[in-house]
């Protein structure tokens, strides 16, 4: 059973990016889901008038999923906290009413630090892709 994201990331309602948990193997891969809607108070300002969702934080939902498919359902008070970003495109908008497909594979595990190539889509369309260096520790 796919546990929903709120039981396995530590953060906060305002600062969780993965809606849904799609797929899940543990140590390897994980696939999350993230439904932008236009009330979302971030959209307000970026940028008034013609609202996309932010490209840092789709990098953010990405280290996020990568996360969930690096520790798994790890122990209460541990996570996994970004701590590198390499080759991070963006290709393509994402706009309120698009359904965010958040993809992770683990390349590499060395002791606390873990390599993980994220991929966001939008109805199979690479919208954002990037290299994630991810920390564990308490978060």
């Amino acid at each position: 059973m796919i546990p929903p994201p709120w039981r396995v990331l530590p953060h906060g309602p305002r600062f969780l990016f993965v809606d849904r948990l799609l797929e899940l193997e543990p140590g390897t891969r994980a696939v999350g889901r993230k439904l932008v809607t236009a009330n979302e108070a971030l959209l307000t300002g970026h940028f008034p008038g013609n609202p996309i969702f932010p490209g840092v934080l789709l990098l953010e939902a990405l280290a996020q999923v990568g996360g969930i498919a690096w520790l798994g359902s790890a122990p209460a008070g541990t996570g996994a906290v970004l701590a590198g970003v390499s080759g991070a495109r963006f290709r393509r908008p994402v706009l309120p009413g698009d359904a965010v497909d958040l993809e992770a594979r683990v390349i590499r595990v060395l002791g606390t630090t873990a390599r993980v190539q994220g991929t966001a889509r939008v109805e199979g369309e690479e919208a954002a892709s990037a290299e994630l260096t991810l920390a564990r520790g308490r978060a």
